[in-house]
């Protein structure tokens, strides 16, 4: 894939070249599309994928990374609806002005994706949910997933919501940049979470020390909260990205079946 047919697919280059190899779900048997979520101040766009003619399907939120609302988010949101979810995934940046998706400078990234409040994030996933309901799905049976910085807001969510049944975090960092936006780290928010998280994470991921997901792991179970990890020795961040040169193929095969146990254990997906 080149660089311009990459970007025409809504890819990002922001993270370096895009491997030609990149998974494609069809959408044969779902009905997919663009949403409008009512937020405070105006329409959030997202996109949604559901299976066809299913009644009350459960409900799983796709986080993004911080590279926009391009294609594998939405490949993924496909993926998810043919395992029978209503799968939604927010543009949470959209206040921003500028399509993520095409910005190629991480220097430029950083600070947009940056100053996005936790405050607005929370409530931006919270009318989410509440479009989903109010569109036929079953938010009796909400889920959650992310990846990368959106596996941080899985931690995030999951200890905010009281309607999230179950959780899964692939590569969501455990500690925080230094942000006045951002009040606490998953790690702090241990003692908070109210639903069930599996933390899938690279044993080589140079942006996230094992440590960091150890600390975590016991700050949950010295909380008495219920959680899993599964850490995949070589593994990069972003192994799941099958987009990028990070695409790790076992690893990220594994994690995805390791992500519907859980999130068949916990009564979202049948």
């Amino acid at each position: 894939m080149t660089a311009s047919a990459a970007v025409a697919a809504g890819y990002t280059l922001a993270a370096g070249p895009v491997r030609a190899e990149v998974i494609t779900t069809d959408t044969t048997g779902l009905d997919v599309g663009t949403a409008k979520i009512k937020v405070a101040d105006g329409e959030m766009p997202g996109y949604f994928a559901r299976p066809k003619g299913v009644a009350n399907p459960p409900v799983v939120i796709v986080a993004m990374e911080i590279f926009g609302l391009h294609e594998y988010i939405r490949d993924v949101t496909r993926r998810l609806a043919k395992l029978g979810a209503f799968a939604i995934a927010p543009d949470y940046y959209f206040r921003k002005g500028v399509d993520l998706t095409k910005i190629t400078d991480m220097t430029q990234l950083i600070p947009l994706v940056n100053s996005k409040p936790d405050s607005e994030l929370l409530t931006d996933l919270d009318a989410t949910v509440a479009y989903t309901k109010a569109n036929g799905g079953d938010t009796g049976r909400l889920g959650m997933i992310g990846f990368c910085r959106g596996g941080r807001n899985v931690w995030e969510y999951a200890a905010h919501s009281t309607e999230l049944k179950a959780a899964v975090a692939f590569y969501g960092p455990p500690v925080d940049a230094p942000n006045p936006l951002w009040p606490k780290s998953p790690t702090q928010l241990a003692p908070e979470m109210k639903a069930p998280v599996l933390g899938l994470y690279g044993g080589a991921d140079t942006g996230i020390p094992v440590a960091q997901v150890e600390a975590l792991k016991a700050a949950l179970a010295a909380a008495g909260k219920t959680a899993e990890f599964k850490i995949y020795p070589g593994a990069p961040h972003g192994f799941h990205a099958d987009y990028r040169p990070s695409y790790r193929k076992e690893a990220a095969e594994d994690a995805w079946l390791q992500m519907q146990a859980w999130l068949k254990k916990y009564k979202v997906l049948s």
